[in-house]
């Protein structure tokens, strides 16, 4: 899919086009009639989004994936698959008897999950951004689980579902109340 950032080539397509009508317009007035399909005044304002600053350009951020540490795989996957319905991806192991490394999913949201010693520090938080929260709630209360009754709070403009897994992890599921 096409965005402003294909702004010259539109421009450049128009002319062309344009042209092989007999219909002479300028690459300037091209440039102008984009910014307007784009919904912005001129191309002065187009042109800034398209030019990002050197640093703006060399980093881009793609997706977090927090590490959870875990204590005891039986443990974790009935809270993580049986409580929060998430599913195993993949599972890693150096040899038999080693600690586990685990990607676990649901929905976009991805966790790793590992009993090394030193991925992670147990007693963290991780925050959520979702839809949806009242119907995750319900769903969650409805499994029985006979360790967590997750609540529903309302904060600040948000919905909030937090639970904490068995080895003191805390997940807090946040969705942003439109008003």
């Amino acid at each position: 899919m096409r965005d402003h950032r294909d702004a010259k080539a539109f421009a450049k397509t128009l002319r062309e086009e344009l042209g092989s009508r007999d219909i002479s317009i300028t690459h300037s007035e091209a440039l102008e009639i984009v910014a307007r399909q784009f919904g912005l005044a001129n191309w002065n304002i187009l042109s800034a989004k398209l030019e990002p600053g050197e640093k703006e350009s060399l980093i881009a951020f793609e997706r977090a994936v927090p590490i959870v540490r875990i204590f005891d795989v039986a443990k974790a996957h009935e809270f993580y698959l049986g409580f929060l319905g998430f599913s195993v991806d993949w599972e890693h192991r150096y040899g038999e008897d080693f600690p586990l490394y685990t990607q676990v999913s649901r929905g976009g949201l991805q966790l790793h999950l590992s009993e090394h010693a030193g991925d992670a520090t147990p007693g963290g938080t991780t925050v959520v951004y979702m839809k949806g929260a009242r119907a995750f709630q319900k769903e969650l209360i409805d499994k029985k689980y006979r360790y967590m009754k997750p609540g529903l709070e309302e904060v600040d403009g948000r919905l909030e579902v937090t639970v904490t897994d068995p080895f003191n992890n805390r997940i807090r599921f946040m969705e942003i109340v439109e008003e």
